[in-house]
């Protein structure tokens, strides 16, 4: 499909997937939200994992300020984005409060710099990664500004994808570098996405 197509078709995808999260009534959503959580609760990455890195939430998102409550409660390091004014990186933050933030890049709240740890060691830790749609293989759907795609691009750790059911569908248009999550979460199931097979290596002539 040639690049335009795909531009346009993303531009449809990010329109429909944003009117299915404002038309949703607010008692659904929170009901959708308690039940996704529970089920990043239950992952035994989670638990396992002691750095929590995730997004804070806009009102059509998936709730995250109950997990980052829960992962402070469960004596997790909770690490959240900061967008880094002219360039599409993020710098990550530990937050020890909802006070450690303020209103940012796009209305978002993002961590203080003066008042937060920053967090450079991207090796290990336990990701939620938004998106507006996933599809069954883990791949994403963002805003179009690539900011999580480059932050996952050198991220070692587990990545667990959140979204609605009613926002996910079989195939999403991705490129070469795109990471997929290795886990995705919704009201209705969790999905463990299997990796693809690495492509086998050509053997050496011998000389």
């Amino acid at each position: 499909m040639p690049v335009k197509n795909i531009k346009e078709l993303k531009i449809r995808l990010r329109a429909r997937y944003r009117s299915i999260r404002e038309e949703m009534p607010p008692e659904e959503k929170r009901r959708q939200d308690e039940e996704i959580a529970l089920r990043i609760w239950k992952m035994r990455e989670y638990q396992r994992e002691k750095l929590f890195f995730t997004y804070v939430s806009k009102p059509i998102e998936v709730d995250t300020f109950g997990l980052i409550r829960r992962a402070w409660k469960d004596g997790k390091t909770v690490v959240v984005p900061r967008c880094i004014p002219g360039t599409y990186e993020m710098a990550f933050f530990r937050i020890d409060s909802l006070d450690d933030l303020e209103k940012g890049s796009f209305g978002v709240l993002e961590p203080i710099p003066e008042r937060c740890q920053e967090i450079t060691d991207f090796s290990a830790g336990f990701c939620i990664v938004p998106g507006l749609s996933f599809d069954s293989h883990g791949y994403r759907l963002g805003y179009g500004k690539g900011y999580y795609d480059r932050f996952l691009a050198g991220f070692g750790g587990f990545k667990a994808g959140i979204c609605y059911s009613s926002c996910i569908q079989w195939n999403l248009p991705h490129g070469y570098y795109d990471k997929p999550v290795d886990v995705l979460a919704t009201e209705k199931y969790t999905r463990r996405i299997q990796k693809a097979p690495a492509a086998p290596s050509r053997p050496q002539r011998r000389k």
